[in-house]
This record gives C-alpha cells, sequence and structure tokens, in this order.
C-alpha cells in the first residue's frame, strides 16, 4: 500500500511561509531541520497531527518558479485545504486581513474559494457540500 506521506508548497521566504502557514492558516510546525541554505520545513493539521506533512519548500529552482508565477498570473491555485465551513473560515481569515482572488462560492459538489498565501501562491479552500 502507498500513501501520501508529505506534499509541498513553493514559498519564497520559508519563514514568512511559516508564519502565515500556522499564525494565518492555523496549521501546526512540525519539522524544522536545518539543511544549509534552506530547511525541511514542515507543518501539519492540529487534528491530524500524524497525517500529511505540507513542505515549505523554497524556491530555489528557476523553472519552478516560472511555473508558480505561470499558475499565479492565471489565477490557478498551486492546492487545495479541506475546511468544514468555508464562510466562517473565510469571515477569520479576511479578518486577519487574507486577501482573496475568489470569495466563497458553489462549485459542483463543492463550495470553494481562494487565497493569496503571500509567498507566491494561491491557495483552494474546498468545504463538500
Amino acid at each position: 500500500m502507498i500513501k501520501i506521506y508529505v506534499t509541498s508548497v513553493p514559498v519564497e521566504d520559508q519563514e514568512k511561509a511559516l508564519d502565515f502557514y500556522t499564525r494565518i492558516l492555523g496549521f501546526i510546525k512540525k519539522s524544522d531541520i536545518c539543511l544549509g541554505e534552506h530547511k525541511w520545513l514542515t507543518v501539519v493539521s492540529p487534528s491530524e497531527q500524524s497525517g500529511v506533512e505540507l513542505l515549505l519548500e523554497p524556491m530555489a529552482f528557476e523553472p519552478a518558479k516560472v511555473y508558480q508565477q505561470s499558475l499565479k498570473e492565471n489565477g490557478i491555485p498551486w492546492t487545495s485545504f479541506a475546511v468544514d465551513d468555508i464562510e466562517k473560515e473565510y469571515e477569520r481569515l479576511s479578518s486577519l486581513g487574507v486577501q482573496f482572488s475568489i470569495t466563497p462560492r458553489e462549485a459542483g459538489t463543492v463550495k470553494i474559494a481562494v487565497l493569496d498565501d503571500t509567498c507566491g501562491n494561491y491557495i483552494q479552500l474546498m468545504q463538500e457540500i
């Protein structure tokens, strides 16, 4: 059996990303291992601390920077996070100054919203309906 252990989101500044993903989004820091210029820096959901880790991956590879920029310029989210109540999460994050490119709306069998993570990415929030 294969299962997902870690996934990543590219970030321009790991410390800035750690602040946003923990203080604003509510994740918990799991790993913080110095690897020279960069770190193996991961966060997890507080409700699934043994679950999938999100690597805040430094943008040290030029083609990845181009890809990240192209996605953002075209309004495409890098990844998607599940939430229980998208309206409540939208209100909470908006009150903290988070900018949204898409406010909560229905999209088929889900509700979505898209936020700017301040680290170079759009992130989609999704609630099953």
